[in-house]
């Protein structure tokens, strides 16, 4: 069996090792990672982005190349962009859901959307996950992390559909003990819904996709158009489809005159789109504002 290279601390390429998998619910899978590149993780705060590199077929561990002795990211990514295709591990985000120290292990819960076809690499391998398998790891990172400011308004809006669970799930424990918080959590019904422990004073309101037929995101976007929001301040937290996304920011700026700089959105996927795919106008669009937010 292939072996995992050794990785240097420069950069945070590690190997992971599946040591559990429970399902959270029908359409929510946790997946626990240990291993000994988990020795020494730390997370030092909420909604921890990482890259997580999946196996092509015939592979038992995926392939990565040895990070560069000066530890230049950009000059890791070009080497392995420069695997061949047929043997490039496929690249997914993924929040880490939480850390356990004491016995030096992860949880990374996955949505499992979809079904033949239409699942892409990363639900189908989690959909199968089992002790033993192995994924590698790039972060978390300061390279692509967007600290988020909890507490510093009078309240936070937390807005996304199922692939934000992970994410809010962390932000709902990192809030300050009686911080407002307020979220409205597009699932498929409520069986897909989940409690969150907190300090802050939080109230969620589910929106069920099977109560009234409509698109990805749709509840959402309407849901946050109607909402009669609390007085003060407020800083918006915003995932999930890409569109939805662009609209409730729209919606926030334009309409509710919030700050851009009050606002942070991340498109985790694209209807009818996987990461594979080219980025469309708008993506790049989104990239560009998110550059020069963060500016």
């Amino acid at each position: 069996m292939q072996q995992p290279p050794s990785q240097p601390a420069t950069l945070p390429v590690r190997y992971l090792r599946v040591t559990a998998v429970r399902r959270l619910s029908p359409r929510m899978v946790r997946v626990t990672f240990g291993g000994p590149d988990l020795a020494g993780f730390r997370l030092d705060a909420p909604d921890q982005q990482v890259k997580l590199y999946f196996p092509k077929p015939g592979q038992a561990v995926p392939r990565l190349p040895e990070p560069p002795a000066d530890g230049d990211p950009m000059r890791w990514y070009a080497a392995y962009h420069a695997i061949p295709e047929d043997e490039r591990p496929w690249m997914r985000s993924y929040t880490v859901r939480a850390h356990h120290p004491e016995d030096a292990t992860i949880d990374i819960d996955f949505v499992l959307h979809g079904a033949g076809a239409a699942r892409g690499p990363a639900t189908e391998w989690a959909g199968r996950a089992a002790p033993g398998d192995t994924l590698g790891m790039f972060g978390p990172s300061a390279y692509f992390a967007r600290p988020v400011p909890l507490g510093t308004a009078d309240w936070t809006l937390l807005a996304g559909d199922e692939t934000a669970l992970p994410a809010i799930g962390t932000l709902a424990e990192w809030l300050p003990e009686g911080a407002r918080a307020v979220a409205y959590i597009e699932v498929a019904d409520a069986a897909e819904e989940q409690t969150f422990a907190t300090r802050g004073d939080l109230t969620v309101h589910w929106l069920h996709r099977d109560r009234r037929a409509a698109g990805p995101g749709e509840l959402l976007v309407e849901a946050v158009r109607g909402a009669d929001f609390p007085a003060g301040s407020v800083f918006a937290w915003l995932a999930g489809e890409a569109g939805a996304v662009r609209a409730l920011r729209r919606h926030l700026v334009e309409d509710r005159g919030l700050d851009k700089r009050s606002v942070d959105f991340t498109g985790y996927w694209r209807r009818a789109l996987s990461q594979d795919d080219a980025p469309t106008e708008e993506d790049l669009a989104e990239a560009q504002e998110r550059l020069a937010d963060a500016q």
